[in-house]
């Protein structure tokens, strides 16, 4: 784990990534708490500290920013 934070190519794409999910939460007016709602309702358990740390971290899988995108009905993202 610490080489892949020390590239500095991997800080950027997960910096991006973590930028790209705040904002889509942002825009759809989505906090924490209702994030961990949505995802429940896919079956995916978050409690809003989890989601808060892993977010800001931004070291997370494509497969739970894929979860999160969903649970939000974000279909059209820009990069």
């Amino acid at each position: 784990m610490a080489e892949r934070k020390a590239n500095p190519v991997n800080v950027e794409y997960e910096t991006r990534a973590k930028n790209l999910l705040k904002a889509e939460l942002k825009r759809k007016g989505i906090t924490y708490r209702q994030l961990a709602e949505k995802l429940a309702d896919l079956g995916i358990q978050e409690n809003e500290r989890n989601l808060n740390n892993k977010i800001s971290r931004g070291g997370f899988t494509a497969a739970f920013m894929l979860q999160c995108l969903e649970a939000i009905g974000a279909n059209d993202i820009r990069l």
